[in-house]
């Protein structure tokens, strides 16, 4: 299984605007072949001194693929092309880390 964890930084007050967008693009993602789970998350309420807080302006995205083949399908799939385009000019920052288990 190949994990992926994003870590997106929005330029300011531009988090919930890339969220809708993502959240619009999620059936897509969720339909792919190999796709296990594509998720954004943000800070949970409560957890001040015991979690680093990722801030207003950053989500993670957490994602599960069945097999290498399916992630590469999924970034190279026209959606994922769209919303990148979408997004661009929102996002400050981004880091994605592929895992493997």
């Amino acid at each position: 299984m190949i994990h992926v964890i994003a870590h997106i930084t929005a330029k300011p007050g531009q988090r919930e605007s890339i969220l809708d967008l993502f959240r619009a693009n999620m059936p897509a993602v969720h339909a792919e072949e190999g796709c296990i789970e594509y998720t954004p998350v943000t800070d949970a309420a409560g957890f001040q001194g015991i979690a680093t807080p990722l801030g207003e302006d950053s989500f993670i995205v957490v994602e599960k693929w069945a097999t290498d083949a399916a992630l590469k399908a999924h970034a190279a799939a026209p959606h994922m092309a769209a919303y990148g385009q979408k997004t661009k000019d929102l996002i400050a920052e981004r880091a994605i880390y592929v895992l493997a288990s």
